[in-house]
């Protein structure tokens, strides 16, 4: 299994707090979680900035020289505890193709026996960009595969679309994979072009704050409640744990997909009610 955090702001900033020094930072995850670590960042250019670690975060310095000097409008950072694939610098997450930025939380079940199902289902010349033995690699394939049938890869991108593609995504590994009766495919995505963020919640934890992490200043609200679809956003915040003991974390359901367009505002779908071909 392995740990996510998405961050997407107004303005460039810090997010240190929330990987190294937070109560429950990834960090302190990375205890359990020790099969390497990646931070991707996006700043003046269309492509992410990604460093990678394949040792524990909290072993490792560069993880926190890096977090140190993150400041940014878009933050995705990843902490693996491996389960398919060895540990190896070409599967750790982040992922990334052209301005896309992709992590996953969980595990695809009886992956092993399907991985050239799941592999044909993907565009043959997104296929040949598969350099690493994981699901999580396979699945941001398809993704994009599916993705680029609704829309181009290049240029602006509708949060819609990317959430209908990760629904699609989930739904045809699932039909491959799963087996009736038995514990499902966990496959907790956060996808980002740098400008929109979305992220799929199916059979592991993902949470959601609107909360600065450099500062824990709140929203202009008396009382913290969960931010309604529609809302435009100073801030948004994923993380497969609560980061800290504050109130401020909201969960989200089983089967929904989450997340903000180019303008900070959110979104909230149920996997159901996209458009998740057989």
């Amino acid at each position: 299994m392995c740990r996510l955090f998405g961050f997407r702001s107004e303005v460039p900033a810090a997010v240190h707090p929330s990987l190294v020094t937070e109560k429950n930072s990834l960090l302190q995850q990375s205890r359990e979680h020790k099969d390497g670590w990646g931070i991707a960042t996006y700043d003046t250019g269309a492509r992410p900035l990604v460093a990678h670690g394949l040792g524990p975060a909290h072993a490792d310095p560069d993880f926190e020289r890096v977090s140190s000097r993150v400041s940014s409008r878009t933050v995705v950072a990843h902490i693996r505890l491996a389960s398919v694939g060895a540990v190896d610098k070409r599967n750790t997450h982040p992922f990334t193709y052209g301005h896309w930025c992709f992590v996953h939380n969980g595990t695809v079940k009886n992956f092993a026996q399907h991985k050239a199902e799941v592999e044909a289902l993907i565009r043959p010349d997104l296929r040949a960009f598969i350099h690493g033995s994981t699901d999580t690699e396979r699945c941001f394939y398809l993704f994009l595969t599916r993705l680029a049938e609704l829309q181009s890869l290049d240029g602006p991108a509708c949060v819609e679309k990317v959430a209908c593609a990760l629904a699609e995504t989930m739904g045809r590994v699932s039909a491959l994979t799963d087996v009736p009766g038995e514990n499902r495919s966990s496959m907790n995505f956060l996808v980002t072009n740098g400008d929109l963020m979305v992220a799929t919640r199916r059979n592991r934890t993902l949470f959601l704050s609107d909360t600065a992490p450099e500062t824990g200043k709140r929203p202009h609200r008396n009382v913290w409640t969960p931010p309604k679809p529609g809302t435009q956003l100073e801030q948004f915040v994923l993380a497969s744990e609560q980061l800290s003991g504050e109130d401020h974390w909201h969960p989200i359901d089983e089967e929904n997909i989450v997340g903000v367009d180019s303008r900070l505002v959110l979104h909230q779908w149920k996997v159901q009610d996209l458009c998740t071909k057989p």
